[in-house]
């Protein structure tokens, strides 16, 4: 097997091009081609997370691109989520804090992990 370790990202754009076949016909797994996508993934995977590491969004925009996605309205999630629409809006303005019930019931209506939705965000009065 012709593997290296992903030093650099002229490395990582190696194993990029190497890896990028196996996406367009997936190799058995267990056999010689299945088991260097495994390692190369592997690879990839580790040298992307220590290098071009992707910070968790920021919880008000993860709230409203979810809306977005599922078509929600304001109206609609408060419905589904038992949350006030004057506490939802206050939120969304960024005037309020999320509470726990709205980090769970939020998380669940929308799929959000609770860990994008505990973090800090500015309020309107910190932004001024």
């Amino acid at each position: 097997m012709d593997i290296r370790p992903i030093h650099n990202d002229d490395d990582l754009a190696w194993a990029l091009h190497e890896v990028e076949p196996y996406f367009v016909s997936q190799p058995q797994p267990g056999s010689p081609d299945g088991d260097r996508f495994d390692i190369l993934s592997t690879l990839i995977e580790r040298y992307e997370a220590e290098h071009h590491a992707v910070g968790l969004p920021d919880p008000i925009e993860a709230v409203v691109e979810r809306m977005a996605d599922k078509g929600l309205s304001r109206r609609q999630l408060c419905a589904a989520t038992g949350i006030a629409e004057s506490k939802l809006s206050e939120v969304l303005n960024r005037r309020r804090g999320l509470s726990l019930s709205m980090i769970r019931a939020l998380g669940r209506e929308l799929g959000l992990p609770a860990e994008v939705l505990v973090q800090e965000y500015p309020l309107a009065m910190e932004m001024a």
